[in-house]
Order: structure tokens, then C-alpha cells, then sequence
């Protein structure tokens, strides 16, 4: 078992660290970072969970309501929560012998701000040449 340190990303502080990606080209660093992101949502048992998560009323899941949803094993679905928590879209809390996750909407509000057309730009001002609008 790997002893190395886990970094959640979204959680140093950096507000606003990238730019839309319609308004300005990311640096590498932006990159790797959007990139891991976006590949904790690449997975479609990630993409349910975190909807499992988000859509819940009252704000949170206790695992145990997240893993009869799949056919998947316990410590399989632990693997794939811990992908998204590394990655700064979910954050838990162990209540007894179970764990409740949440939603982080600081990282979905960022993600739809970098996902965004600037207000006033129109679709045809990023199409590429020759893409139907």
C-alpha cells in the first residue's frame, strides 16, 4: 500500500486560478490540473456517483445508500469516491461506522466558469472555419 501524500485539488486557495478557456490559453499547470478533474468525471460510475451526490436532498449520501445502487463491490465504490474527493468535486465526513459525502460546488461553479463563452461572444466567434452553427 502507497504511503504517499494525497493532494485534493481546488482545496489551496486559488480562486479563479484559470482563466475561461475561451479567453485566455492555460499554462501547464492550469492543464494538469483541469486534467485530473476532468478525469475523475471520465469514469461513467464517477459521473453517477457525484450525481447520486449532488441531486441528494439535504445535501449529502451516506455511502451506504451510494453502493446498492451498482454492481459494483464496496471497496470498489470507495475507489472511485476517493478519485472524486482527491480530485476536489466531493469532501466526507465518518459519522459511527459510516461516511457521508457532499458535494463541493466551489469546484462545479469553477469548472462551469472555465466551461463558459464570455457574455456577448457569439457561438460563431469560436466555431472553427467550416463547423455549422
Amino acid at each position: 500500500m502507497s504511503k504517499q501524500e494525497l493532494v485534493v485539488l481546488g482545496q489551496d486557495g486559488t480562486e479563479g486560478c484559470c482563466p475561461a478557456l475561451l479567453t485566455a490559453p492555460l499554462d501547464e499547470g492550469q492543464a494538469e490540473t483541469l486534467a485530473k478533474v476532468f478525469k475523475a468525471l471520465g469514469d461513467p460510475v464517477r459521473l453517477r456517483l457525484l450525481s447520486m451526490i449532488a441531486s441528494r436532498a439535504g445535501g449529502e449520501v451516506c455511502v451506504c445508500d451510494l453502493t446498492p445502487a451498482f454492481d459494483l463491490s464496496q471497496p470498489t465504490i470507495s475507489h472511485h469516491l476517493k478519485l472524486l474527493k482527491q480530485a476536489g468535486l466531493i469532501d466526507s465526513e465518518r459519522r459511527g461506522t459510516w461516511v457521508y459525502y457532499r458535494l463541493l460546488p466551489q469546484m462545479t461553479d469553477r469548472l462551469a466558469a472555465i466551461l463558459t463563452r464570455p457574455v456577448g461572444q457569439s457561438l460563431t466567434e469560436t466555431a472553427p472555419a467550416g463547423a455549422a452553427s
